[in-house]
């Protein structure tokens, strides 16, 4: 630990990753919570699979057919973006589970991306690092775009929080009142992919998803308000992230890998811990 506080001095790429872990946890501490309360958290691994598809079809066009400037990120967002609307409308007009659609999306967006990478020439080295991502290799740029998902997150939620609330706990309700509840669900869904793609290149898509769901998990158990749950879950987002970067450090394990580990042993000791204080008290 000591190790890492001295070197955070000196060394820029572990500044950069400790505000990546901060910026991070903004995002996922805001989404995650609707997320959960909504029931979707299924959404961000099957996105995840679905923009496979995004990625190698960009890939194929960038050095197949020499469509440059083109990067799999470019195809990822464009799929995520498809796949959140599909998701989106099939659910709300063809009453069909969430579930289900996600891992209809999942096996195609997979088998897709898997026919572009296997025409595309040359080791595709560039996708396994959008799939797994570095917290150690963030650069500037990648500062920045997470710090602009940042914004777009606050501020759809402070100017639709009462709109989003609504879709999330009483949907029904919600068209008796008269609100346009496929637009903002699609909205919400949007935002979460948007969300999953951008930081998934970042960090890596298991972090994205862990982050995701057991700081938010967490909250729940402690939070009485929405909004209470999206405080708790984004400080306890930034605990985690910091955590896993300084524990990991010394011994040079994986710090994505540390962070979930410390997420998920936090998780499982807070549900214990209530279980028992349940039992105690009746």
């Amino acid at each position: 630990m000591s190790e890492f506080l001295t070197d955070l001095q000196h060394y820029s790429f572990l500044q950069n990753a400790l505000l990546t872990g901060v910026l991070a946890s903004v995002a996922c501490g805001i989404i995650g919570t609707y997320v959960i309360v909504r029931r979707i958290s299924y959404i961000a691994d099957g996105i995840a699979h679905t923009v496979l598809g995004g990625m190698g079809a960009a890939l194929y066009l960038n050095r197949v057919c020499h469509w440059q400037g083109l990067v799999p990120l470019h195809g990822a967002l464009v799929a995520a973006i498809i796949a959140a609307v599909i998701i989106g409308l099939v659910s709300l007009r063809a009453k069909q589970r969430e579930d289900t659609v996600i891992s209809a999306l999942w096996a195609v967006g997979m088998a897709t991306g898997i026919m572009f990478i296997s025409q595309t020439p040359g080791y595709n080295e560039d996708l396994m690092g959008y799939l797994f991502g570095n917290i150690l290799m963030v650069s500037t740029r990648d500062l920045w775009m997470l710090g602009g998902l940042d914004a777009v997150i606050v501020v759809a939620g402070l100017l639709f929080y009462n709109q989003f609330l609504a879709v999330c706990f009483d949907q029904e309700f919600a068209v008796l009142r008269g609100l346009r509840v496929e637009v903002f669900y699609l909205l919400l869904l949007g935002l979460a992919a948007l969300t999953v793609v951008l930081l998934s290149t970042v960090v890596g898509i298991v972090m994205v998803v862990a982050m995701l769901t057991l700081p938010i998990g967490i909250a729940a158990l402690f939070s009485r308000s929405l909004w209470g749950m999206m405080i708790v879950s984004t400080i306890l987002c930034a605990v985690f992230t910091t955590s896993g970067l300084a524990i990991s450090y010394g011994p040079d394990y994986p710090a994505g890998a540390t962070t979930i580990i410390l997420a998920g042993a936090a998780y499982l000791v807070c549900i214990t811990l209530k279980w028992a204080f349940g039992r105690f008290r009746n």
